[in-house]
């Protein structure tokens, strides 16, 4: 744990935080957060619930005096993105995120620092351990897996949550209120190729040093992606120097705009010179496309040994036809809200190994039929390589109610406290609220949260002073929560 972070004010909110970051979370790995999280809920003597699915529910009464208040769930996920470095020598499954203060902002060394959602979670955790505040009956409902599929929203069950008003703490900028989000789909290649025995000069190629990022909030900003500027790399070599492929890795997570992708090529050995210069010519050449976007973008290259097996050349060329092909970025912005993504999709992951292709993109719409348009050009796109597409992880988007008792109660605090209007908005990401609006129909429900950077990347990071004034934003709202 870092002290000096934990120390940091409101220490309700960092000390939490920290404690939760000596824990490994991942997601689909979050049994030790789940048992910290109960432990959390007993030791405080309240009603601590785990689900089926590994939610963890604590009620805390009112405080005397507020028992006629509507009731409040205070909700944020406990996984967090598993992001570092290629160069950061970090165990995720047993090392705890070592957080730094570097000026007004808490970063992580190497990776992802887990402010999201973890600030939100410490939040909740703030509030039910307080003797001070005041509030109406409050639930703090601590989801898993948010980050790889949403399976602890999905899987939360009707009948346990008897709360009126949902506060979800999982937006990323001060003064947003957020009302709406978009839903998603994701898309699935998989399939088997020939290999076929190699010959030639052989080339490890890292194409790397891109921002990446969240692929709902942040692929509006233009910057690169991986998988399509190394796929571009191959569709223009391989007549050219008779590119043959042996190896592609590239992107990791679903959610995240690749940063990194590597590729093991090997070309004709009279072409090899010719090959490297086009390389670094490539190079030169994205560097200029994206130098506003993507200043520290590079390409290496080095002489490898020759691998035994590379791709059977026709089915190269139908994958390398079908990545180049695929939609990928913003298709469409929204009519309705300046400035928002209606739909994208992001190719997350491309890996080409042993005879195996895997190809994951994920969409997002608000707009249900766009959405599904979308995967049905990824499906057009992939038909040359007579693969496998599956379609799945489907959810629902949360639409804004524009009677929204909440909303209004929470303009007017905002107001008074910055002294200037809130930012209403909807993201183009993925938030919960779709999700547990779905169970939960009667729910009123908004999101907001400390201003958080660069998320699901190891440049992410929380500003020290927005967590402050979300706090006392936080607590003005659960002191004016209406009558029931």
């Amino acid at each position: 744990m870092n002290k000096e972070v934990a120390s940091l004010k409101p220490v309700q909110i960092w000390e939490n935080f920290e404690k939760m970051n000596e824990i490994p979370r991942g997601s689909k790995k979050e049994e030790r957060i789940i048992a910290f999280t109960k432990q959390f809920g007993e030791n405080l003597g309240l009603e601590t619930i785990v689900d089926k699915t590994g939610n963890i529910i604590i009620k805390k009464p009112a405080t005397p005096g507020m028992e006629d208040r509507k009731g409040i769930v205070l909700q944020a996920h406990i996984d967090m993105v598993h992001q570092k470095n290629a160069d950061t020598d970090f165990d995720f499954d047993t090392d705890g995120i070592q957080s730094y203060i570097d000026g007004d902002w808490v970063k992580a060394k190497g990776t992802t620092l887990g402010a999201d959602n973890g600030i939100g979670a410490a939040t909740i955790m703030g509030v039910l351990a307080s003797k001070d505040l005041k509030h109406g009956p409050i639930e703090g409902l601590f989801t898993i897996d948010e980050e790889t599929g949403m399976t602890g929203a999905f899987g939360l069950e009707p009948g346990i949550l008897t709360g009126d008003i949902l506060l979800n703490l999982d937006t990323e900028d001060e003064h947003e209120l957020c009302i709406g989000c978009a839903g998603g789909i994701d898309t699935n290649v998989n399939y088997s190729y020939d290999e076929v025995a190699a010959e030639g000069s052989a080339y490890h190629i890292q194409l790397k040093g891109l921002k990446g990022g969240h692929s709902g909030c942040e692929i509006h900003l233009g910057r690169g992606n991986a998988n399509k500027l190394m796929n571009r790399l191959l569709w223009g070599t391989r007549q050219k120097f008779g590119l043959e492929i042996a190896e592609i890795d590239g992107g990791s997570l679903r959610n995240a705009i690749p940063r990194e992708s590597f590729a093991n090529v090997v070309v004709a050995p009279e072409s090899a010179d010719e090959f490297v210069a086009y390389v670094k010519e490539y190079e030169k050449t994205i560097q200029k496309e994206l130098h506003v976007t993507e200043p520290n973008l590079v390409i290496n290259i080095e002489s490898i040994d020759t691998p035994a097996k590379v791709m059977d050349v026709v089915a190269q060329d139908a994958l390398v036809s079908a990545i180049y092909a695929a939609p990928n970025g913003v298709i469409r912005m929204s009519d309705e809200l300046e400035g928002l993504v209606e739909t994208s999709t992001s190719m997350a992951r491309v890996l080409v190994k042993e005879g195996k292709v895997i190809v994951q993109s994920l969409t997002r719409s608000s707009v249900d039929s766009a959405k599904y348009d979308v995967a049905q050009q990824l499906d057009a796109a992939f038909a040359i390589t007579k693969g496998d597409v599956e379609h799945g992880g489907a959810y629902p988007g949360w639409t804004p109610n524009a009677n929204s008792e909440i909303l209004e109660e929470m303009k007017l605090i905002h107001q008074e406290y910055f002294n200037k209007p809130a930012i209403v908005n909807a993201v183009h990401a993925g938030l919960e609220c779709g999700i547990i609006g779905s169970h939960y129909p009667n729910l009123d429900m908004i999101s907001f949260g400390p201003t958080i950077k660069n998320p699901h990347s190891p440049d992410e990071m929380c500003e020290i002073g927005t967590v402050d004034r979300f706090w006392d934003f936080l607590v003005m709202t659960l002191e004016r929560v209406a009558k029931k």
